[in-house]
């Protein structure tokens, strides 16, 4: 809290010299009213007060709020307040310094609200529910709950206890300082809430990362607005629960609650997270109904949301249809290009983007960088890394340094890559280390970490032999593949398989590869013509990936394979890496 004391030090007066205008103050007869609105300083107040009581105008041709906001943070402020007794009642009085407040509470300097208020204290101006909710507006913006307690303490004192609007203000801001245990108190003790009050509660402690305790006030709630759920939703969307999010928004249909914005940006994030791609399809025509299509958030996320489920047109389109796409538009289309495996237009759409001036940051970097790492253009990937600094003031991160390992690494070029990590000027972490693929005992590592992982993948897909209802038709689809794919020379590429087991149980175990058995259950469930699309969350294995090349022609079928890396499209035998990953 400020002191009284402290506060007269704060406040300070320099006696500057009038302006031209008001040295000929004296002298002017016909332009008097001209001037009422010209003083700046309490100095000039004064001098024009004067000429007023001379002339016999009346004070209330004062503009008293411009005399409340030159004298507000002076020692002139009781000279404000003797004019102003003259003129208003008590209330009316309030209501002038009220403004001074607003003004000073929404300015770039909102510490001055709080200098004011103690001021008013100061000097005994009573305050009222506007004053306390302008000041507490000021704490907000400085996150000040220091202050904000001491109005907490003039709300009850002045008899305010029972305005709600008040109480939200101070709910949000002792949450917004993290100051839960002070706000689940308030919560507890208000004598009303409404719906306002429980939304600041999901939304505190949802930036707080308690989502538990938030889904838990959700389902409390007496009644929900779209900002409940919204609130939860995004929760759900940023806590890495993107099914529940799914979940809840499938619910939030079925209470007839019309989405906003907000609203679509995260289920469209949920979807992208779980590759949801029929429902984010359905949110984009809800968000073209509804007017949303204009709004750059909902369109970047659409275009994350296509890349993550494979429809690199649909995000191309939603990309070219906008109006003015930001650096954050430009750079998701770059990263969607690179992990589709168009490099050379992720590389074109850069030179775009520079020419109409916008300017990359560090993830568009990152993208370029993917894009040069997955079709080993290591070249244009140095120039690239240079120029984030030189060209760009870009201090290159973690992330950054790990692209360029793994463009070297894919190149084969092993020692670059070695020297380069010992370069770095900040300490590589062990996702940096394990793309470089140096040295012996790095390689014996990753070995071992891919036979646990391949004993992990065989336990799965044994039990999903054992436990799926189709899983009989599923083997005879795929056998019947595996026949047409020998006559066209496909040969088990064993070698990807490094358990200890006779060649015939390598091949059945090669078949049994999820991506396989998913492109086998596709052809079996899905319409002829349509895509097959694939999520796992391992790198795809050199003979599945020829397999699938082979397939697409045999079926006639694109298939889109989304790994923990990038996306493969194999489309009439070919496939969009052009056989480098």
């Amino acid at each position: 809290m400020l002191a009284s004391s402290s506060l007269s030090s704060s406040l300070h007066y320099f006696h500057s010299p009038p302006s031209p205008t008001f040295q000929n103050l004296k002298s002017s007869s016909t332009n008097d009213l001209l001037l009422i609105h010209k003083f700046n300083t309490p100095f000039e107040l004064k001098q024009l007060h004067a000429r007023l009581i001379k002339t016999n105008t009346p004070l209330s041709v004062l503009p008293l709020t411009k005399v409340a906001s030159v004298c507000a943070l002076s020692p002139s402020f009781s000279y404000a307040r003797h004019i102003f007794s003259h003129l208003l009642f008590q209330t009316q009085q309030t209501s002038i310094w009220n403004s001074c407040l607003r003004h000073f509470a929404e300015s770039d300097f909102p510490f001055n609200a709080l200098l004011l208020f103690y001021q008013m204290r100061l000097f005994d101006v009573l305050p009222d529910a506007f004053t306390c909710s302008f000041v507490l507006k000021a704490c907000l913006k400085l996150s000040d709950v220091v202050n904000g307690k001491t109005i907490h303490g003039f709300v009850h004192k002045l008899g305010f206890a029972s305005n709600l609007f008040l109480q939200n203000m101070i709910l949000n801001l002792y949450g917004l300082c993290g100051e839960m245990g002070d706000a689940m108190l308030l919560f507890e003790k208000m004598p009303q809430r409404d719906v306002v009050t429980w939304n600041i509660m999901i939304t505190q402690l949802v930036k707080k990362g308690d989502i538990e305790s938030a889904y838990g006030f959700f389902l409390r709630m007496p009644e929900r607005n779209v900002r409940s759920w919204t609130s939860m939703i995004s929760g759900f969307v940023q806590c890495g629960k993107p099914q529940e999010a799914v979940d809840l928004f499938m619910k939030l249909e079925d209470e007839a609650v019309r989405p906003n914005e907000v609203t679509v940006v995260s289920v469209l994030a949920a979807c992208a997270d779980l590759g949801e791609l029929d429902l984010g399809r359905s949110v984009h025509e809800y968000s073209k109904k509804s007017g949303f299509r204009r709004n750059v958030h909902v369109c970047n996320t659409l275009i994350d949301m296509y890349v993550k489920c494979g429809c690199l047109e649909n995000a191309r389109r939603v990309f070219d249809e906008m109006a003015d796409p930001t650096v954050v538009s430009w750079s998701a289309m770059i990263a969607g290009l690179a992990m589709h495996g168009e490099a050379e237009e992720a590389l074109w759409l850069f030179s775009e983007m520079i020419k109409l001036g916008v300017k990359p940051n560090g993830v568009t970097f990152i993208g370029l960088l993917h894009a040069c790492s997955h079709m080993g253009l290591i070249d244009e990937g140095r120039r690239f890394f240079a120029s984030m600094t030189t060209d760009y003031g870009i201090t290159p991160q973690i992330e950054h340094y790990g692209c360029m390992v793994d463009l070297f690494s894919r190149a084969g070029l092993l020692q670059e890559a070695h020297q380069f990590i010992m370069s770095m000027p900040i300490k590589p972490n062990g996702v940096v280390w394990g793309l470089s693929l140096v040295g012996a005992k790095f390689t014996k590592t990753l070995i071992w970490l891919k036979k646990q992982q391949n004993t992990f993948l065989n336990w799965i897909l044994l039990m999903m032999d054992q436990t799926h209802p189709q899983a009989e038709d599923i083997s005879q689809m795929w056998d019947k593949l595996l026949v047409e794919m020998k006559r066209r020379g496909y040969a088990p590429n064993t070698s990807v398989v490094l358990l200890d087991m006779e060649e015939k149980e390598k091949q059945k175990f090669l078949h049994r590869h999820s991506e396989k058995l998913a492109v086998a259950f596709g052809l079996m469930t899905t319409p002829v013509g349509t895509p097959i699309r694939i999520m796992k969350n391992l790198r795809v294995c050199e003979d599945c990936h020829a397999a699938l090349k082979l397939i697409s022609d045999i079926a006639n079928r694109e298939i889109i394979v989304r790994d923990r890396n990038r996306f493969h499209c194999f489309k009439g035998g070919q496939c969009s890496c052009r056989d480098f990953w």
